[in-house]
Formats: C-alpha cells, sequence, structure tokens
C-alpha cells in the first residue's frame, strides 16, 4: 500500500520563500473557515473529489487479499463488563465465594483499587448452555441466548493495562499513550470509503459520556485527519455546525465551496499536503451531509415493528437508539462504526454497580438492542460482510473489589491478565468459544489472545495484513499493532 505521507524536506524549502508564507497565510483563513463552521467534530470527508491532479483521500483502496469483511460496527462498553458474570461461568469459584483469594495469584501482582488479602467472589448469576454450540452464557443477558449460535466469543483475552485510559487506547489505538491513530482511522486510511454522502468512520455515543481516552480513543492521530471519527448526536442536530450560516442560499454556498475548492487544489498541486486534500474532502462533505446525515439519523423512517425490537425512542440518545443507527450507517457505505456506551464499571462503589441488581438493569440498556441488530443484519443479507465486535477495555476481578470488600454491594476491580469479548459475523466462527481461563478466572490456561491479536485479526477479516498498513512518520513506518500481532486462525470459518 502506498501510505499518504508529508515530505518535510520539501516544505522546508518553501517555507523559506516570502511567496509560500503569503501563499499559506491566504489558504490559512480557509481551515480558520472551516474550523468555525464544522468544529471539531467534523474531521473526515466522503470520497467525491473532482479536482484534475487531486488525489482523493477516501478513495476506494483494494485490499491485499480478499476480504470476508467490508466494514466494522465495533460496541465499545466503557469501563468493561463483568465477564465473569456475563460470559466465563466459574462454577468452582461459586464453590469457594467469600474464602480468601491464595497469595500466589496474587503476588507480583497490582490492582486499581484492591490492597492486602480480598476475598474471592463467585458469580450470583445463573449461567446456561445456549444454542447448537453449548455457550455458557448469564441470565443477565436473555436476547443474546437467542443469537448464540452467531457468536463467536473468545475467553481468553489479555491485555497490559489495568487503568481505564490506557487500556481502552491500547486497545482502539495500539498504544496507551496518546496520539496515534485509532482502529476505525487505520481501516478507513487503508479501504477507503463507499460513501459519497457520509463519513467513512462515524463515532456514536451513549449515556452521555466520552471514552476514557477522549477524542483520542477515535481520532487520527498522525494520520491525515480526513480519517478521524466524526461524532455524529442520536438526539438534536445530528452534527454541530454543519448548517448553512443564516443568509447563506443553498446556491450561494455551492458557489463559495467551489472557488475555495479551486484554490485549494491549486495547493494541493504543489505541495501535495494531505491536510490540503482533507481541507477539500472536508467543505464538500459538509455540503452534501446536510442532506445525507439527517435523512439516515432519522430513526422514525423505520417501522414500528423494527424501532421495537431495538427498543430504540426516536428522539432520544440512548445505545438501543445508536446500535439501529449503525445499521442504518452501513446500509449507506459507512466503513467503521464506533459505538461508546458508558457505565460499565462495576466496583460495587453503588448501587447501579452491583453485579446483581445493577448489572440487570445495565444489561438491559444493551442486551436487547444487540440481538436485535445481529438479527436486522442477518435478515438484510448484511452480517457475513458486517463485523461485529463487543467488550470492554480489560476484565474484572475474580475477588471482591477492596473499598467495597465489607458493604452489601458486590463488585469487582480492574483486571487486567484475563477476559472475555466477542465478535459476529464478518468471516468469523459463529457459536464457537475459543480459549480458556483457569478454574477461578486468574489467568489464561489456553490460547491466550493478546489486544495486537485481536487487532491483527479484525484488519485481517477486513482483507489487510496489519504487518503491511503503515504510515511514516518521523522517521519510521507505525502501524495499529505495533510491533506486535497475529492473526487468529482459528477464529476465522
Amino acid at each position: 500500500m502506498k501510505p499518504l505521507s508529508l515530505n518535510p524536506l520539501a516544505e522546508n524549502v518553501h517555507l523559506q520563500t516570502r511567496r509560500h508564507f503569503l501563499g499559506q497565510s491566504g489558504l490559512g483563513i480557509g481551515g480558520v473557515a472551516l474550523a468555525g463552521l464544522l468544529g471539531d467534530d467534523v474531521a473526515a470527508a466522503s470520497p467525491a473529489i473532482d479536482q484534475p491532479g487531486v488525489e482523493n483521500p477516501l478513495a476506494i483502496r483494494p485490499s491485499h487479499f480478499a476480504p470476508r469483511a467490508k466494514r466494522v460496527i465495533y460496541l465499545h462498553l466503557t469501563g468493561s463488563p463483568p465477564h465473569l458474570d456475563l460470559y466465563d461461568y466459574k462454577p468452582k469459584l461459586v464453590e469457594l465465594d467469600g474464602q480468601d483469594c491464595p497469595e500466589s495469584f496474587l503476588k507480583g501482582k497490582r490492582f486499581a483499587f484492591t490492597t492486602g488479602t480480598p476475598t474471592l467472589l463467585g458469580t450470583r448469576r445463573e449461567f446456561k448452555r445456549c444454542g447448537e454450540g453449548g455457550m455458557w452464557l448469564s441470565d443477565a443477558i436473555p436476547h443474546l441466548h437467542d443469537v448464540a449460535d452467531d457468536l463467536c466469543m473468545i475467553r481468553s483475552m489479555t491485555t497490559d493495562q489495568f487503568n481505564h485510559a490506557p487500556a481502552e487506547l491500547l486497545l482502539l489505538t495500539g498504544s496507551p499513550q496518546s496520539g496515534r491513530p485509532s482502529m476505525g482511522s487505520w481501516v478507513t486510511y487503508g479501504l477507503g470509503s463507499e460513501s459519497d454522502n457520509l463519513p467513512g468512520f462515524v463515532v456514536l455515543i451513549s449515556s452521555g459520556v466520552q471514552p476514557n481516552g477522549g477524542k483520542n480513543s477515535f481520532g487520527s492521530g498522525f494520520l491525515p485527519s480526513v480519517f478521524q471519527g466524526v461524532q455524529c448526536r442520536s438526539k438534536g442536530d445530528p452534527v454541530l455546525y454543519a448548517s448553512d450560516p443564516p443568509g447563506m442560499s443553498r446556491g450561494l454556498r455551492r458557489r463559495t465551496l467551489d472557488a475555495l475548492s479551486d484554490l485549494n487544489a491549486v495547493q494541493a498541486a504543489e505541495l501535495g499536503h494531505p491536510e490540503t486534500l482533507t481541507r477539500i474532502a472536508q467543505y464538500e462533505l459538509a455540503y452534501r451531509m446536510q442532506t445525507a446525515v439527517p435523512e439516515v439519523m432519522d430513526i422514525s423512517r423505520e417501522t414500528s415493528t423494527t424501532i421495537e425490537e431495538y427498543g430504540a425512542k426516536p428522539g432520544e440518545a440512548t445505545f438501543a437508539n445508536n446500535c439501529l443507527l449503525a445499521r442504518r450507517l452501513v446500509e449507506q457505505g459507512v466503513r467503521f462504526v464506533q459505538l461508546f456506551d458508558w457505565g460499565w464499571d462495576f466496583h460495587g462503589t453503588g448501587p447501579n454497580e452491583d453485579i446483581r441488581d445493577g448489572l440487570t438493569k445495565k444489561c438491559a440498556t444493551m442486551d436487547r438492542p444487540i440481538a436485535a441488530l445481529i438479527k436486522d443484519l442477518k435478515q438484510r443479507g448484511l452480517l457475513d460482510e458486517t463485523l461485529i465486535v463487543c467488550g470492554g477495555e480489560f476484565g474484572r476481578t475474580p475477588f471482591r473489589e477492596g473499598r467495597t470488600a465489607k458493604g452489601d454491594i458486590l463488585g469487582r476491580d480492574h483486571y487486567p491478565d484475563c477476559f472475555s469479548m466477542w465478535m459476529a459475523g464478518g468471516g468469523m466462527k459463529g457459536g464457537y468459544s475459543y480459549g480458556e481461563s483457569d478454574e477461578l478466572g486468574f489467568s489464561v490456561a489456553s490460547d491466550p489472545v493478546h489486544i495486537h491479536d485481536l487487532q491483527a485479526t479484525i484488519l485481517h477479516a477486513l482483507g489487510m495484513d496489519h504487518t503491511r498498513l503503515t504510515h511514516r512518520f518521523q522517521g519510521r513506518d507505525y502501524r495499529l499493532t505495533d510491533v506486535h500481532g497475529h492473526v487468529v486462525q482459528d477464529l476465522i470459518s
């Protein structure tokens, strides 16, 4: 793949001339206008740029090999759900509930809020085998029981980080430090966009809270900003600042954009700077989004049956609404849809964080819409080419969280060594469980899957070799998986 790159040596020569300085200053006014018009939330583009000699940064690009999936819906449960109460059944842990945790399991380990000797915490949930594959699932997620044969469960996930922000950044950008491109940015950088009127990478946030890593969790890092995620809202104006200012007609807006586009095209042809291409694409995208976005974001256009199946409520900002929106967006060619849902940090510091009633209430907001999303995509013939990924940034401890160990509310601390995630569609094996944790859930017993392995496998499903999807920055080639990762072939059908 030929990466889009800067040429700092040539730019430095240009910067020595007064003519270049004046040119940059004049065109910089367009950048200021763009920022004021679109705001931070609109920094991606569609593929339509009709300028001679100007390369479209979001043109569709071929994959390295035949893909199993064309697009991704990533469901990130911010805070990380208690996997031992949802997916990973441990009868032995239930048997030993309330006993002191063996020192051998704690020696040399660091925890976010637990010190001393904690007590083991067996699940209070009821588990049963679901689907033809007999997958263990808890009573907290009854609707997912119906789609168990579509789930590809990984029970041997492991990560290097035990605090939220660095763990989320490692999962979604490949590094625990901010500044790296997010997964959605890498995917659109590698494959381009299939939509003329919508961004290639769309972000939807529910529960009213930004992700732990902030906008770095869906930013473009050192990639051109055309590849960063566009945050859309399911309540109110879908995208802020995208409408025409008062007094500007549609025709006047079109003529203004044409003039700006001509000026930007001249600069792009002279300097080849990717941010100039971003500027052209952003203006054009904003113009087309004014019609396309309100239409695709209006879930009231769906049948009452579909709305009821998702548990959606038109006009509100909910996870259910966002699941339905995700299906509408991928139908229109959006390459990567990222959903962030806050509220999965089950420490037990309040009733909403209790693994009994608190978990029941929280799962009720996601269980039904996720099952509906899988069924809906399957019914429309889209599941085979749409990869759904669901999980948090790490797992939860097999013992009680230290701060709440003496209380009546049951919660778990952060745990990086072993946890569960699942995928569906996109060429993954359905009704399949991969890997195991030990009998108490403290460590991976077989087939570990590191975060970088998950990233490599997702890219592989999209037809990309993670070692070849690179971008040169500050003298070295970077990739989503850093210098690690391998494709877990056993997950692929």
